[in-house]
């Protein structure tokens, strides 16, 4: 445990250590978000790019405990091709943050951050059925080029699943993160449930457990920056690139995705019930984020930006430690308890929003 806990503490000072320097570094380069449109809540202009420090910070550890995430099932090839997919989603979110790219041009990333994920040989095999056994994706192969000795295939099902389910997280952080400290945390806490989880004997993965250790290290370290009033942002690359990384820690752990939902499931019903919100009143469905998600209507009943987070971190704790202590079919009740609490909140705010309009 004394290893686990040295690896916490130094990817945690390597990362406040880059969170410093990237600070310095986009304030030169002039990569500065201004509070120039209604949306934005921050009153002062805030560097960005500080996903660049998790980023730096987490891969870096990465490397240096390589020998005890290769100990495991996965490969060089699977941690290369996560490593790849990264480096898109930071040259992307650093091309956004300096340049404004439009919304055409930033997906392009997160697709390239998939593809890389895919051809590294990481994806959905099979899924737990609720109901006993495990349901296999793995039918419909298709050759698409060779990698590491092998040859990579495009596995119908099991991929479009995959694709689906990365881009959801990543969407899921990226509309997340208009609260200081709200995604760095969130993502930390998951790090760390997913820690804990692959630590226990029935489901003992320590080289996902120290990867998952390792991501959280590394979000706390900069929360200490993206605490409010935040010092630092963390821009298009880092709001994605936690997404990103919770969603493969998921599938590598062998499609624990049950865990990954129950940790961020609040925002991840906040995005599915806006799709819905602007589908209802005629409106893009993947249009830019607005004021209506459930961590701006929270601003708006009068919690502040740290009582706003901690309500999430409580979600996200609560929720995802729950998973320690239950089977396939417990996880869905909670999950569906989670729908529940989704539900009361969005017919609490749409009832407010109705009395405003009678007033």
């Amino acid at each position: 445990m004394f290893y686990y806990l040295s690896i916490f503490i130094a990817t945690f000072l390597l990362s406040i250590i880059f969170t410093y320097c990237v600070k310095f570094f986009a304030v030169r380069l002039n990569i500065i978000d201004k509070p120039e449109i209604e949306r934005k809540i921050h009153k002062i202009n805030t560097p960005l790019f500080g996903g660049a420090a998790i980023f730096l910070a987490f891969f870096i550890i990465l490397y240096f405990a390589r020998a005890k995430l290769l100990a495991g099932d996965l490969e060089s090839h699977h941690w290369l091709g996560f490593f790849v997919g990264a480096c898109f989603l930071m040259i992307g979110g650093f091309l956004d943050d300096k340049y404004n790219l439009s919304p055409k041009v930033q997906i392009i990333f997160p697709l390239f951050a998939i593809f890389s994920v895919i051809a590294g040989g990481v994806g959905i095999d099979k899924i737990t059925n609720p109901l006993g056994g495990l349901i296999s994706l793995g039918q419909l192969q298709i050759p698409i080029m060779a990698w590491g000795g092998a040859i990579r295939y495009f596995t119908v099902i099991a991929d479009t699943f995959t694709v689906l389910w990365l881009m959801g997280m990543m969407y899921t952080t990226k509309l997340l993160d208009g609260v200081d400290g709200l995604v760095s945390g969130v993502a930390g806490i998951g790090g760390f449930v997913i820690f804990l989880f692959t630590m226990t004997t029935k489901y003992y993965q320590p080289d996902i457990g120290l990867a998952a250790l390792i991501l959280a290290g590394a979000c706390f370290g900069f929360l200490i920056f993206n605490w409010h009033p935040a010092k630092i942002f963390l821009g298009e690359g880092g709001s994605l690139l936690l997404g990103y990384i919770l969603g493969v820690l998921a599938i590598i752990s062998g499609g624990k995705i049950a865990i990954a939902l129950l940790i961020m499931g609040i925002p991840i019903m906040d995005v599915v019930w806006t799709i819905i919100r602007r589908i209802i009143a005629g409106q893009n469905p993947f249009k830019f984020s607005d004021k209506k998600h459930l961590h701006f209507r929270f601003l708006d009943i009068g919690l502040s930006q740290r009582q706003t987070v901690v309500i999430y971190y409580g979600f996200s704790f609560i929720f995802g430690i729950s998973a320690l202590f239950l089977q396939s079919k417990g996880k869905v009740f909670v999950l569906a308890g989670l729908i529940i609490i989704m539900l009361f909140i969005a017919g609490f705010f749409t009832y407010l929003d109705r009395k405003r309009k009678i007033i």
